[in-house]
Parts: structure tokens; sequence; C-alpha cells
């Protein structure tokens, strides 16, 4: 048993179940159903009671999932802090980033800084929004750009950008037409939308409950690109922001503003609340903040 495994745990619990939790993890059920049966072994202990409705958790089960978030925070935060040290010593910045950011702050402004500081080792891996949020709080990475409120604990979090979400339909579509659409004019179409591991799927999905419907979301991808081309094919509509609108640059596609919005996707620069200072972090958010003005200036293009 390893601390991944007791993470494994939690996310079941969290879930209450173990299929929803392996689809959250990226693995199998049969999987993930192994690895617990592995703690259960390892404990002596049977920690979840399964029956043919679901799980539900054993008093042993009940007692170690009360216990993990403290046990977990501590080994993550001194794992953090070691790794904090050794990346200030080494001069690394390790940029954990969402999505759709990298694209928004440009690529030329990562280019740019390697440049102008060669001594700072970069390195930058990108994932979907709620994956990047769980990796920095388990330690991960000194720097995170992410979507949402910022609000993740001990960490420090500096606003970038935001732009408004919209309703993507084609040309041909019947709401094509209209200056605005409400929610519930997207009751019965059939939608293409990033996956439940990005925030504007749950944004979406909660105003549609609001509204009082299922959504009927035929597929959920990892990124806006996949949902603009099924959209320019006329196969359903999505959700996109302004800025990938304007970069995908296909005049078959049209953006609708919500009636019930704005609804913003807001990106957030995050470091390490509480840790030695890093004079190498300080200069690439300094950096980083600078280029993105000089964008809004139209100094810089994206």
């Amino acid at each position: 048993m390893n601390i991944k495994e007791l993470e494994y745990f939690k996310t079941v619990c969290q879930h209450k179940s173990i299929t929803k939790a392996a689809h959250a993890l990226y693995m199998t059920p049969q999987g993930l159903s192994k690895i617990i049966k592995n703690i259960e072994s390892e404990m002596g202990a049977s920690l979840l009671n399964r029956t043919g409705t679901g799980i539900s958790l054993t008093e042993a089960g009940a007692y170690l999932y009360a216990k993990l978030p403290e046990f977990l925070n501590s080994y993550h935060s001194i794992c953090s802090e070691i790794r904090c040290i050794e990346q200030r010593q080494n001069h690394e910045i390790d940029l954990l980033s969402a999505y759709g950011i990298l694209r928004l702050v440009t690529p030329e402004c990562l280019v740019d800084f390697k440049k102008k500081y060669p001594h700072i080792k970069f390195n930058y891996r990108e994932y979907p929004d709620r994956q990047v949020e769980r990796l920095f709080q388990e330690g991960e990475g000194n720097v995170a750009f992410t979507v949402g409120n910022g609000l993740l604990k001990n960490t420090r979090a500096t606003f970038m950008e935001k732009y408004e979400i919209k309703l993507l339909v084609n040309r041909q579509h019947p709401l094509s037409g209209r200056e605005t659409v409400s929610i519930k004019d997207m009751e019965g179409e059939k939608l293409y939308i990033e996956s439940s591991e990005f925030n504007i799927h749950n944004l979406i999905l909660s105003q549609c409950r609001l509204a009082g419907f299922k959504p009927d979301i035929v597929f959920e991808t990892s990124g806006f690109s996949l949902c603009h081309k099924m959209v320019q094919q006329n196969k359903g509509i999505s959700v996109t922001v302004d800025f990938i609108f304007d970069d995908m640059k296909q005049d078959d596609l049209v953006m609708l503003p919500f009636e019930e919005g704005p609804f913003n996707w807001e990106t957030y620069m995050l470091t390490r609340e509480g840790k030695a200072e890093n004079p190498d972090i300080s200069l690439f958010h300094n950096h980083v903040m600078y280029w993105l003005e000089e964008i809004r200036k139209n100094s810089i293009q994206r």
C-alpha cells in the first residue's frame, strides 16, 4: 500500500462509486477494485460494503476516510516543501497548466522567458483543469495556470484573464440568427463539451439543472478543438470562449451570449503560500503578467 493507493480510496469515498471514481482517475473499475482489495488485505479489515446497488463505508472504512485528509495533507506538505527546496536550489520552474491557457498566454511568452533567463530550468505539463488543481494540491509543480476561482488551499492566486463563455452553433443552425440564447435553448440539442475534469463542463451542467433539464451530451472531449470541429460539421452545439473562437477563425460558426450570464472562464496563476521566496518564480510571475498586459495593449499579438 502506498500514498497513491490511499488517494484512490479517498476518491472512491468521494464518488461513492468505484465506477465513477475509476472514470475520474482514468482507470478501469477492475483495476481500481483490485487496489481497494489490496488496501483491505494489508489493513486486515473490510473498508467497503459492496451491494448490487453500490457501495457504502464500513465502520473501519469511515474511520480511515475521516483520518485521511489530515494524514495526506501532512504528507503532501512535507513532500512539497522538500521539492520546493530542491527546485529553488536547482533554479527550476515546473509549470502545471490547464489546457487552453498556454494558447492564452502564447507559447512565445515561455520561449521569451527561457531566452532571457537561460540559467533557469523550465518544464511544463498540461492537464485538464481539475487534474491541475489535484496535482498542485498534492505538491506537484511550483507554479500552476488554472481555470476557476483560484481558491485552492495554501496557494497564492494571481488573476490573469477572463473570457465570457458562450454557446457555439453552426451558421446553419436555427439559433444562429439570434442575438442571445438562454440555457433552456440547449434542451434537446446534441451537446459536445469538455469532460467533467474541466470546470466549464460542471458550470454548464449546473446551469442546465437550474433550468430544469439534463443536457443531451453526445460526446465529452479533452479540449475545445474537437468541440469546434463537431459544431463546424453541424453535428451539434457546444460552448466556447472568445479568444479560442477568434484563434480558430472558422467563418461557419457563430458564438451567442447566454441571457442568464455572463458566465466566465477565469484564469489564475498559482504559487505556493508560506514557502521560502523563490526568486526564479517571482521572475516568471512578473514576466507572464507583463506579457499579458502587452497583449491587452496590442503591443504583442496573440
